[in-house]
């Protein structure tokens, strides 16, 4: 009997492992996130556009985003520059070839913190078969909170900028006048919010 009782005041603290692990897990929330990009058009104003599916998990302890780990997946053929022909046009070979290429991913590789509780997000960003370190300004996390259905969630906000000719994508038309119908400069802003993952039982 007394066995019995040493036995399974043990249990629980066998198990204790498994959720530890669970708690530092975070999955990117796709409804309450975004990725939205500009670039010039025609050097006279600005396209804007954005991805609509993304998935993605991170690493984080709630306390030193320095200790991070991002890794994400964004379906190209999400795109969305509120015109459906510019649409086509940038999942066609031009731009995208989205048959051939059709998600882009970025892997965090580190993360650098600055005095003012900034960060410096470095990791590879994949797209268009071609792998290119990028890096990424990032303000301070959110505060850890609970939604009203008990999930742990928070939020970060990002940007960055890339070159499309890095990737392979350098289609353009010159005009009369010798501007050009596409900026090579791409300008990324990302919004994301965490959700955590639940504990194995």
């Amino acid at each position: 009997m007394k066995l019995l009782k040493q036995f399974c005041l043990i249990i629980p603290f066998l198990a204790m492992p498994c959720a530890i692990a669970d708690v530092n897990d975070w999955n990117i929330d796709p409804i309450h996130s975004s990725i939205d990009f500009t670039v010039d058009h025609m050097m006279i104003s600005k396209v804007h556009g954005s991805f609509k599916k993304l998935s993605g998990n991170v690493k984080y302890d709630g306390k030193d985003l320095k200790g991070s780990k991002i890794n994400t997946a964004i379906e190209v053929t999400s795109i969305d520059t509120h015109d459906s022909d510019r649409d086509k046009h940038l999942l066609s070979p031009d731009f995208f070839d989205a048959p051939k290429y059709p998600t882009m991913s970025f892997v965090s590789k580190k993360i650098i913190a600055d005095k003012d509780h900034n960060f410096q997000i470095i990791g590879d960003l994949t797209l268009h078969g071609v792998t290119k370190e990028v890096t990424l300004n990032c303000n301070e996390p959110s505060s850890i909170i609970t939604d009203p259905w008990g999930n742990k969630r928070f939020g970060v906000e990002a940007k960055g900028k890339i070159n499309r000719k890095d990737f392979g994508m350098s289609f353009n038309k010159t005009l009369d006048q010798g501007q050009v119908v596409v900026g090579d400069e791409i300008n990324i802003s990302i919004n994301a919010e965490m959700v955590q993952k639940k504990a194995k039982s």
